[in-house]
């Protein structure tokens, strides 16, 4: 082991054993950067394969000012969370889906990716080289940023010759704080994404064209925006950053995937337990007239976990919808995190604890 990871090793171990959580007032953690101690890196260039990468002390990187990603947004990010259990485990909850997900991304803007085993082992090494930062049960999670970028410099529009990848985390609550349900607006005039785009992929380019329709709908009072389809307007797609699902009586559905909205890993897992509890499940186009029409809806998603809506307004109309306990929502977010937090058997092979 090179003389630097020793040391950083020899201060992992240290820190650990004299230190069991870091300080944090947990009881007022927002969603929100608090830096932690280190990150993980490695690098490709040349068109080769990743190298071995190596855990360092969180810092600013240093990029060239011709960097593809700066220039030209050849970027992917991925976002997981580590738990810690009462008994003071701590659990990944389906990460190798990150990794698939970005290996996917990385096809999709021409960059290499890390394989999946690299992907896990830099999350882990992430996760334990900042343990203690990972909240008590109940009081927030760690969450886990991979970032895949296009570090190289370059001019011309064209794929970057050198990419880094890097693991950094930082603990959390809750995302959305406030009212128990959200109030969405539901744009009509912006769009999120486009067929052929890049809408069905963790880009970096897919969040700040949102900024502006989350904006105008924040100044009015809204909590954030659901959008349509950019080519009929008829058609719900997803919040700034999070899927959503609507429920009608026992049918519960979600938009399909169709390459303008992301495939979200939370939206996957929540399919497969309402189908679990005996709901039909339905992936299709959904037209903004059966949003109005719902009994419940909810958004899912890695930050927001699954989060109930209050009420939509669509082009001057308002409807609100059930959020208290007796709902699906209720069910389906506790059972979710109760797998998540080892809380609940964890009976289709979804967490992955680490140690």
């Amino acid at each position: 082991m090179p003389p630097s990871l020793q040391k950083i090793s020899q201060s992992v171990e240290s820190r650990s054993a004299d230190e069991k959580y870091a300080d944090v007032n947990w009881d007022e953690l927002g969603f929100g950067v608090i830096p932690t101690e280190f990150m993980y890196i490695m690098k490709c260039s040349n068109g080769g394969e990743f190298s071995q990468g190596h855990l360092t002390p969180y810092r600013n990187i240093e990029l060239s000012p011709s960097a593809g990603v700066l220039n030209y947004g050849q970027g992917l990010f991925e976002g997981l969370k580590a738990y810690r259990t009462e008994d003071d485990r701590f659990l990944l909850f389906r990460p190798e889906e990150n990794a698939l997900r970005m290996q996917m991304g990385a096809e999709r803007m021409l960059m290499p990716s890390p394989s999946t085993q690299q992907f896990l082992d830099a999350v882990k090494q992430t996760v334990l080289a900042n343990k203690r930062w990972i909240p008590p049960l109940g009081k927030g999670t760690l969450y886990v940023r991979p970032l895949l970028i296009g570090s190289g410099p370059v001019l011309g529009v064209a794929p970057a010759a050198e990419y880094t990848f890097l693991v950094f985390a930082a603990p959390v609550g809750i995302y959305h704080k406030g009212p128990a349900g959200l109030n969405l607006y539901v744009e009509d005039q912006l769009h999120r994404a486009t067929p052929g785009g890049t809408g069905g992929v963790k880009s970096i380019t897919n969040y700040s064209p949102a900024y502006l329709a989350q904006q105008q709908a924040r100044a009015k009072g809204f909590s954030d925006v659901l959008f349509l389809d950019s080519v009929t307007g008829k058609y719900i797609e997803e919040l700034t950053a999070c899927n959503i699902f609507i429920l009608k009586g026992n049918v519960l559905a979600t938009p399909a995937v169709h390459g303008t909205i992301l495939p979200g890993i939370t939206r996957k897992s929540i399919i497969a337990i309402a189908l679990d509890f005996g709901y039909q499940v339905e992936e299709r186009v959904i037209p903004v007239e059966d949003l109005l029409e719902a009994d419940e809806a909810f958004c899912t998603g890695t930050a927001v976990v699954v989060t109930p809506i209050g009420a939509a307004t669509y082009q001057g109309k308002r409807v609100e919808y059930n959020t208290g306990k007796g709902t699906l929502f209720h069910k389906l977010r506790e059972t979710l995190t109760g797998i998540q937090t080892g809380r609940l058997e964890d009976k289709k092979g979804w967490t992955m604890e680490i140690n």
